[in-house]
């Protein structure tokens, strides 16, 4: 196993082509998707034609930024995944957060202790100046983590979705931490 990062209670490792069950059921629960896709699951195709080359693709091209599995350390149970990557629109130097856990491990802390984990490997070993994440104004539950690990709220926006969810009306919002932001609470 490629570990990335481990904390207390989660190990963060590279994706292999075994995972694609993981994946496929990851997306297969409605609530899990149902701020991306509305529900609609992931087909098993497109995580074997897409999403596994395409993360497989960002160890290989940016060292240290990419997606990465999400195991618990206690069960060796996949979680799901965080990604940490340069966000569309933004400067190399600005990675997105993101995370998406299988619903038995909501509310146990994992998605604040894996962010805070990429937040301070990105600041103290990647040479981030500043990082992002991004979810609708409806999404209480992802905005907290993202407060919890550390980000301020910066903007309030409307993305134009492929697919509508309710709620999407209200627009997304952006949180972010900067490297001095991070460094005055170390």
């Amino acid at each position: 196993m490629n570990v990335f990062i481990e904390t207390e209670r989660l190990i963060l490792r590279e994706f292999t082509a075994d995972d694609v069950g993981n994946l496929v059921e990851l997306d297969s629960d409605p609530q899990v998707v149902h701020f991306i896709t509305n529900g609609e699951p992931t087909p098993r195709e497109e995580v074997e034609r897409d999403y596994i080359p395409a993360y497989l693709d960002y160890y290989r091209r940016t060292p240290g930024f990419g997606f990465w599995a999400v195991v618990e350390k206690s069960s060796g149970e996949f979680l799901g995944w965080f990604h940490f990557r340069p966000g569309e629109g933004h400067p190399a130097d600005e990675p997105e957060l993101g995370y998406r856990l299988r619903r038995s491990a909501w509310g146990k802390g994992y998605a604040v202790e894996g962010s805070r984990a990429l937040i301070d490997k990105g600041f103290a070993d990647l040479g981030v100046t500043r990082v992002l994440a991004e979810t609708m104004v409806v999404h209480g539950a992802s905005r907290r983590v993202m407060e919890k690990s550390g980000m301020r709220l910066v903007r309030t926006f409307h993305a134009d979705w492929p697919v509508h969810i309710p709620g999407d009306e209200h627009g997304d919002v952006e949180y972010g931490i900067t490297y001095e932001e991070w460094q005055a609470r170390h």
